[in-house]
């Protein structure tokens, strides 16, 4: 099915006033956005519009009661100069999901998929070429009913934004192992990307930064005993030769990345186990010399290594990088494969076209 989205461009881009080569991340936006509004249980007025502000009611639901969901995904140029997409329809069922769990309004899956189209088509000049740059897609919804009471919205607003970016860390990054704060807990929202898990997510951060760290490695909400998430990502790890990864249990977040890297992993013959896994567990392996590698994997980053991990005052230090093949195979074969360098067997890479009907 194919939709009829109107398109204004902006009269003047400011394209030409970019840095590519000096892209602060999350601060730069492209010259145009997608919106959709979700009116008498119908979602309308497509359009694509010049990148601006919009106006908020004072009592729009979304700042009172945290109605609010979003993805993050990027577009990459091929070495044939080309804007390509990786996996575009995982994201909007996962945003549906998230929708679902937040008691939102669903968003058309193929008006998802054909709205990204149209609307990278238009900005494809805002892609960054250089290695480890792309540009990154912001799709989010938000309530703005425009009453007071703690009951779904009956109004809510579609955007999907872009902006370029450049590497997310640029160095392997130093984790405290949480024992105060918990991210999520099953039957709660922790797989579903709310607004409302990040902000509960900065004060330990800022904390565990004041103390030299870069990122929390989470743990369960019950026992502070097994691995949950590090910082914004899922977290894999390498012992003895094997991949683990904490199954997702309602309370992680179900990356499409990770999902990547453990199909990429599976096909190139590792052995990837999905389960519970706790932090004496991963303490044993350090000290027992098999655990050879640990890293963060989501759509920012990648992959982001850990260089090292503190739990309970003492601090483990992970293998250089130069030994670690895992995480850096997982990483060359995504940007690899959004690159073009790497053939793409399994249908994930979907160029991009104004004109996709799907």
């Amino acid at each position: 099915m194919s939709y009829d989205i109107k398109i204004t461009k902006v009269k003047d881009s400011h394209l030409s006033s970019i840095d590519f080569d000096n892209i602060p991340f999350g601060r730069t936006f492209s010259d145009h956005m997608f919106t959709a509004d979700y009116i008498d249980g119908a979602w309308t007025n497509f359009q694509i519009i010049p990148f601006q502000k919009f106006e908020m009611h004072p009592a729009g639901l979304a700042l009172h009661y945290g109605q609010a969901i979003f993805e993050g995904m990027k577009a990459s140029k091929g070495v044939d100069g080309k804007p390509y997409l990786m996996r575009p329809e995982l994201h909007g069922k996962r945003l549906n999901a998230s929708a679902e769990r937040l008691c939102m309004p669903t968003f058309p899956e193929d008006l998802f998929v054909q709205a990204l189209h149209e609307l990278i088509d238009l900005d494809q000049d805002w892609i960054p070429q250089k290695e480890g740059s792309a540009l990154y897609i912001r799709p989010y919804m938000f309530a703005n009913g425009e009453f007071i009471g703690v009951a779904p919205s009956d109004t809510y607003k579609f955007i999907i934004f872009t902006g370029p970016v450049g590497p997310y860390y640029s160095k392997p990054v130093r984790l405290l192992v949480a024992d105060k704060y918990v991210r999520a807990v099953p039957g709660g929202v922790g797989e579903a990307k709310a607004a409302g898990n990040y902000a509960a997510s900065l004060l330990p951060a800022k904390q565990a930064k004041e103390q030299g760290y870069d990122q929390i490695l989470w743990m369960d909400g019950y026992e502070f005993k097994y691995l949950q998430e590090v910082g914004t990502m899922n977290i894999f790890l390498v012992i003895d030769g094997k991949v683990i990864t904490p199954a997702t249990d309602g309370a992680i977040l179900k990356g499409i990345t990770r999902m990547c890297i453990i199909e990429i992993l599976r096909d190139k013959g590792y052995e990837v186990e999905e389960r519970a896994i706790t932090i004496d567990e991963v303490v044993a392996a350090h000290e027992n010399g098999t655990l050879t590698e640990m890293f963060g994997a989501g759509t920012a980053a990648v992959v982001a290594h850990v260089a090292d991990f503190t739990y309970k005052g003492k601090t483990y230090v992970l293998p250089p990088l130069a030994e670690r093949e895992v995480g850096a195979l997982a990483k060359k074969e995504i940007d690899g494969l959004r690159s073009k360098t790497i053939a793409d067997t399994r249908g994930w890479i979907i160029p991009v076209n104004s004109k996709v009907s799907v």
